[in-house]
C-alpha cells in the first residue's frame, strides 16, 4: 500500500486539499492539534449559543462549486446558502449611514441620496474598475501557481497584459478610490477592503479594488454559520476515504534523504508519508515551530511585514437603538491616524473602526428582543507574541470601540458572563509564531503580492497551504490554496 500524503491542520486550506486528493484515490491523513476542524473558522460557546469567531463572510462561491463538483458531489447537497440583498450597512461617527447592495443601481441611488450624483456616478465607474480588475487577475494570477512579475505577464499575453497594467498596481488603494470619491465618508469605506486581508489602504496596491466585484458577484449566508462550511468539508473528506485525527498536534515534520519523510505527533508517534501539506501559517515553518529540518523550506515573514491581527468580542446580548443587518462597519472620524497608529506606531487605535456581525439577522433590521449573537472587532497590530498588549491599553481600546458604537447609536447591553474576549497574545497561541495576524504578509506596496509562497516549498514532499500562502488571504483564497497544494502533490507523484 502506498504512504499517504498528511495534511497539517484542518483549516479551510487543508480541508480544501484533503478533499481534493482524496478525489483522486489518494490516501489522505489530516491531524489537527484542535478538537475540531476549522482553523480560524472557529466557533465559540456562550451557553447555549455558538458565535463563529473568525471569518463570517462567504463570497466567491464558485470556488467551493468547483471543488464539490470535483469530488464528485454538488454544494448544496452540503451547505445551505441564502444570497443576501444589504451587502453591509455603514454608519459614521461624524453623521451619516449607507447601505450599500448586491444591486449595483440600488446601490448608487443609495449612494447619490447620501453623497450627491458625483459620487453615484463615482461608484459606477469604480464597480466597473473592479470589475475589469477581477478579469485581469482571475486566470493568470488568483487560480494559477503563484506567478513572478514576469510570469503573470506572459501568462496573460499581449491584450492581457494590458489590462494587467490598467489595473494600477504601483499606485495605492486610497489614491486609486480619490479618483471616484470626493466625499471623505466614502473613501473610508471602499478603503476598508484593505483591511478583508489585514493591511492599510494607504499601503494596499489599487488592485485590492476586485473586492468590490467579488462582492457584487454575491453574498452568502450559511445556514449554521460559517463553521459549518469547515464541517461539511470534513465531512466530505472522509466520505472519499481520508482519515481526520483530531487532538493530534505535529511537533516535527521528518526528513530523511533531503525530502519528506513524515511527521512526529506530540506524543511521539512517528507517520511516515509521501508528502505533507502544511496547512498553518508559513511563519510556523519558519520558525521551527514543525522542527529544524523544515526551517529553510520557506521565508520568515519579518515582524514589520505582518498583516492585522484583531481584538474581538464573542457576545450573546440584547441591543438597541441602532438597525443592525448582518454585516455593519462603524468608522472612525480619522482613517489616516487610525492606520498610522496601527501600521507606524504599533499600537491600538485611539478611536477604531468596529465591524459587528449580527449573526441572527441577514437583510432584516428589524428589532429584536433578547439576546442575539455578536461578533466585534477592531483592528489590531500583530506583536502578540513579543510585546503583548497591557490591561490598560486594551481597556482603552475596548472604551473607544463601545463609544463609537455609541456614538452611531448602537446600545450593547454587556454581561461579562456572555461575553468572551480575543487579543492579538491569544490569536498567536492559537495560530503559533504569528503575533496573531491572521493574514499572513500584509499586502503593502505592489511587490508584496508575489512574496507569499508557493504551494511547493523548497524542500522536497514539502508542501504548504492556507492564508499565508499563494493566492492569500480569506476563505475562498484559503480555499484555492488548498486546491493549488493538492494539484502540485499530484504533479510530484
Amino acid at each position: 500500500m502506498s504512504l499517504p500524503v498528511i495534511v497539517i491542520g484542518a483549516g479551510i486550506g487543508g480541508l480544501a486539499a484533503a478533499v481534493a486528493l482524496a478525489a483522486r484515490g489518494e490516501r489522505v491523513v489530516v491531524l489537527e492539534r484542535a478538537a475540531t476542524p476549522g482553523g480560524k473558522m472557529r466557533q465559540l460557546a456562550i451557553g447555549d449559543a455558538r458565535i463563529d469567531g473568525g471569518p463570517t463572510v462567504f463570497t466567491m462561491r464558485w470556488v467551493f462549486d468547483e471543488l464539490f463538483r470535483e469530488a464528485g458531489t454538488r454544494l448544496e447537497n452540503h451547505l445551505q446558502l441564502q444570497r443576501v440583498d444589504i451587502l453591509a450597512r455603514h454608519s459614521w461617527v461624524q453623521g451619516g449611514q449607507l447601505d450599500l447592495f448586491a444591486d449595483v443601481a440600488r446601490s448608487a441611488e443609495a449612494i447619490a441620496a447620501f453623497a450627491g450624483p458625483a459620487d453615484a456616478r463615482g461608484y459606477r465607474d469604480f464597480v466597473a474598475r473592479a470589475q475589469r480588475t477581477y478579469q485581469a487577475l482571475e486566470a493568470p494570477f488568483i487560480r494559477a501557481e503563484r506567478p513572478s512579475p514576469v510570469s503573470l505577464v506572459a501568462r496573460a499575453g499581449l491584450g492581457g497584459a494590458a489590462k494587467l497594467l490598467a489595473t494600477q498596481p504601483f499606485a495605492s488603494l486610497w489614491t486609486a478610490i480619490g479618483e471616484h470619491f470626493k466625499d471623505p465618508r466614502l473613501r473610508q469605506l471602499f478603503g476598508r477592503y484593505a483591511t478583508y486581508v489585514g493591511s492599510s489602504p494607504f499601503m494596499a496596491p489599487a488592485t485590492l479594488m476586485l473586492i468590490a466585484h467579488v462582492e457584487q458577484a454575491g453574498v452568502w449566508l450559511v445556514e449554521g454559520g460559517m463553521h459549518r462550511v469547515a464541517q461539511a468539508l470534513a465531512g466530505l473528506a472522509e466520505d472519499l476515504g481520508a482519515r481526520l485525527r483530531y487532538d493530534a498536534e505535529v511537533t516535527e515534520v521528518l526528513v530523511e534523504g533531503g525530502r519528506v519523510a513524515g511527521v512526529r505527533l506530540k506524543d511521539g508517534e512517528t507517520l511516515k508519508a509521501r508528502a505533507v501539506i502544511v496547512n498553518a501559517d508559513v511563519s510556523a515553518l519558519a520558525a521551527g515551530r514543525l522542527g529544524p529540518s523544515v526551517v529553510q523550506a520557506v521565508s520568515a515573514v519579518p515582524r514589520a511585514k505582518r498583516s492585522l491581527s484583531a481584538v474581538t468580542w464573542a457576545m450573546h446580548v440584547s441591543t438597541t437603538g441602532f438597525p443592525l443587518v448582518r454585516h455593519n462597519v462603524f468608522f472612525s472620524r480619522d482613517y489616516a491616524r487610525e492606520f498610522s497608529e496601527l501600521t507606524k506606531q504599533m499600537r491600538l487605535p485611539t478611536e477604531p473602526t468596529v465591524y459587528v456581525c449580527a449573526q441572527d439577522r441577514g437583510d432584516d433590521d428589524a428589532a429584536r428582543a433578547g439576546a442575539e449573537r455578536l461578533l466585534i472587532l477592531v483592528n489590531a497590530p500583530a506583536r502578540g507574541d513579543f510585546r503583548p498588549f497591557e490591561p490598560a491599553a486594551l481597556a482603552a481600546v475596548e472604551a473607544g470601540a463601545f463609544a463609537v458604537l455609541e456614538r452611531c447609536g448602537l446600545r450593547v447591553e454587556r454581561d461579562p458572563a456572555r461575553e468572551i474576549r480575543t487579543t492579538p497574545t491569544e490569536f498567536d497561541a492559537l495560530f503559533p509564531a504569528t503575533g496573531g495576524a491572521l493574514y499572513g504578509q500584509a499586502v503593502h506596496g505592489w511587490q508584496a503580492t508575489f512574496n507569499r509562497p508557493a504551494s511547493r516549498t523548497r524542500l522536497p514532499g514539502l508542501y504548504v497551504a492556507g492564508g499565508s500562502a499563494h493566492p492569500g488571504a480569506g476563505v475562498p483564497m484559503a480555499t484555492l490554496s488548498g486546491r493549488l497544494a493538492a494539484a502540485a502533490v499530484l504533479e510530484g507523484r
